[in-house]
C-alpha cells in the first residue's frame, strides 16, 4: 500500500519517497524512529507529532491514538538511536571507495595488510592513506588513523565536521574511536571484519549512546573488490615459503 496525502503531509511524503520509503511496508521495515531521523537528516523541520503519526501508520492505528506511555517510549528510542544520515548515491560512494582501493593496493605492494581510506568533504578529496604498521613498526598506523591525521592538517582542525571517510575494511575499535572523536559525519566501509570489526561485526561503537556518538555508518559498499584484495593478499602470503 503506497503512502499518501493525507495522512502524510505533502512535503514529508515527497521526502520519504526520495529516501526510498514509498509504501507502508517500506515504512514498517524502516521503523518510525529511523524514518523520523532520516527526514530530519534530509533537512525537514519536524515536530514530534510527525513521529507519532509515523508510529500510528506502522502499527495500523488510528491517528492520534498513542497514549503517554507509548509516546515516552518513542522519545527514549529517539534518544538512544544510533546516528542517522542520508548517504550519497551508490555511484558516488563506489567512486570514492575506488580511491580507497587504490590506497589498499599500495599497501599490498609494500607487504602491508591492504586497507585504504580516504577523507572527503563537500565532494572533494581531502586526504588518502593506507596501512603502514609494518614499515613504521607502529600498530597505530592504520589507514584510518593516517587519513584522519592528514585531513586534520589539511583542514587545520582535528575535528572533521562534515567529512566522510571511506574505508575498504570495517574499522577496528581503535579506529572507530578515532573516527567518533574526530566527529566525522559518515563512515562508509567495504567489507566486514568478523574478528575485530567495531561497526557492527563484533561490537558497534558508533551505536553506543554512552560515548556521545556523532557518526553514521554504512557497510557493504564495493564489498566484493574490497574482499578480493584482502583474500588475494593473504593467499599470496600463505603460498610464500
Amino acid at each position: 500500500m503506497p503512502l499518501t496525502t493525507p495522512p502524510v503531509a505533502p512535503k514529508t511524503l515527497t521526502t520519504l519517497q526520495a529516501l526510498g520509503i514509498a509504501t507502508l511496508h517500506d515504512l514498517q521495515q524502516t521503523g518510525a524512529v529511523r524514518a523520523f531521523l532520516l527526514l530530519k537528516a534530509a533537512g525537514c523541520t519536524l515536530t514530534l507529532s510527525t513521529l507519532w503519526q509515523l508510529e500510528c501508520l506502522c502499527r495500523n492505528l488510528p491517528p492520534h491514538s498513542l497514549d503517554d506511555e507509548q509516546k515516552n517510549a518513542l522519545r527514549q528510542a529517539l534518544k538512544n538511536h544510533p546516528p542517522v544520515a542520508v548517504f550519497p548515491s551508490k555511484e558516488e560512494m563506489a567512486g570514492w571507495m575506488n580511491e580507497a582501493l587504490k590506497q589498499a593496493a599500495q599497501a599490498a605492494a609494500l607487504g602491508e595488510i591492504p586497507v585504504g581510506a580516504v577523507v572527503v568533504k563537500n565532494g572533494k578529496l581531502i586526504a588518502a592513506a593506507h596501512n603502514t604498521c609494518v614499515s613504521d613498526c607502529d600498530i597505530s598506523r592504520h589507514a584510518e588513523i593516517r587519513a584522519l591525521a592528514a585531513a586534520g592538517k589539511a583542514l587545520q582542525n582535528y575535528r572533521l565536521d562534515g567529512c566522510d571517510v571511506y574505508i575498504t575494511l570495517e574499522p577496528c575499535p581503535m579506529c572507530a574511536s578515532a573516527l567518533i572523536q574526530a566527529r566525522v559525519a559518515r563512515v562508509i566501509f567495504g567489507v566486514a571484519e568478523p574478528k575485530s570489526g567495531a561497526a557492527g561485526s563484533v561490537l558497534n561503537l558508533f551505536a553506543n549512546p554512552t560515548i556521545n556518538p556523532h557518526t553514521a555508518i554504512l557497510g557493504g559498499v564495493s564489498e566484493e573488490p574490497c574482499r578480493h584484495i584482502l583474500q588475494q593478499f593473504f593467499q599470496q602470503r600463505r603460498q610464500c615459503p
